[in-house]
């Protein structure tokens, strides 16, 4: 199996102003060199800026190329890989503007409301169009000989302050039901060109969703995990309902659990992933929690925050 890889800035809609910058490696055909059904999209949201550390491991993980190519190696050949940034940035803070509406000027979320879906919306949107951007076609023959004619799974990771976008999604994910988008100024599945190798809607997004990953998240405000009850409840209710399984993993490292000045990031992360286990009890088994820390004997330093990228351990 062959790959192409490629950096492309991608209009959040499809004639908007605001664009993200998007790293991007997918499986194609070695013959036909188009696109053929993988076995997921491991899609990850990126963080603030980081520049002039002249640290070359800083320096490499903050490239988004340098990103999908570690996101290759945890994945495999099979899996597509994306790495987003922010459409606006405040000097270095990354603004989420468009996935989230309630932030401030630095990107900090004041709350996380469903309503409009604008996250799992504009990640369907910019997946469409980054492929019709690239000029990307679907080896057809390859996808209609496939073992599985199902969306390919959706694997999300959200490193430092694009956890914000996580929480989100799975604020979205658990208050979505079939219809929900009746504004007539929200997507509709139609209005993406469909084929399998990524969702065509809101719902079959939201619905391909098996795993997220929180990658050494932390704000300089609360609201870097979900404490909200009854957003949890219903996300764990989800699984059954639908006889699926959800897979939450919290990576991090002493540079966000163990810093006294933000104490909050620690007491949000305890309490999020007491409320999954607590809940996870009640979902036959649907619900997974992981937890796993990173350098813990090291001093906390920028460097240890970049480099769990590296060291992340996805299986």
């Amino acid at each position: 199996m062959d790959r192409w890889t490629g950096i492309l800035k991608i209009p959040v809609c499809l004639k908007g102003l605001t664009h993200c910058r998007i790293a991007a490696s997918l499986c194609v055909s070695p013959s036909s060199k188009t696109l053929i059904v993988p076995k997921a999209n491991a899609i990850f949201f990126n963080g603030d800026r980081v520049e002039g550390t002249g640290n070359p491991v800083i320096d490499k993980l903050s490239d988004l190329q340098n990103i999908v190519e570690v996101l290759n190696s945890k994945f495999g050949d099979s899996v597509n890989t994306w790495a987003i940034e922010a459409s606006t940035f405040n000097g270095p803070f990354a603004v989420y503007k468009e996935f989230i509406h309630s932030l401030n000027k630095w990107g900090e979320p004041q709350s996380y409301k469903p309503g409009g879906f604008p996250a799992s919306t504009s990640i369907v949107s910019l997946m469409s169009n980054f492929c019709s951007e690239a000029d990307l076609s679907v080896n057809l023959e390859e996808h209609q000989s496939s073992a599985s004619s199902s969306l390919p799974q959706t694997v999300i990771l959200g490193f430092s302050k694009g956890g914000v976008v996580l929480n989100q999604l799975v604020t979205e994910l658990g208050f979505f039901k079939p219809n929900a988008l009746e504004d007539p100024t929200q997507p509709k599945s139609s209005e993406f060109p469909g084929n399998q190798i990524i969702p065509s809607s809101v719902e079959s997004f939201l619905d391909s969703i098996t795993e997220i990953h929180y990658v050494d998240v932390g704000l300089n405000a609360p609201g870097a995990y979900l404490t909200d009850e009854i957003t949890i409840k219903r996300i764990v209710e989800r699984p059954t309902e639908k006889d699926k399984r959800m897979r939450f993993v919290l990576h991090g490292t002493p540079r966000q659990w163990n810093d006294k000045r933000r104490g909050w990031i620690c007491e949000e992360k305890n309490q999020f992933r007491e409320l999954l286990e607590s809940g996870g009890k009640k979902s036959q088994g649907k619900i997974e929690v992981y937890e796993r820390t990173y350098f813990s004997d090291g001093c906390p330093d920028l460097q240890m925050h970049f480099q769990i990228i590296e060291e992340l351990v996805v299986t």
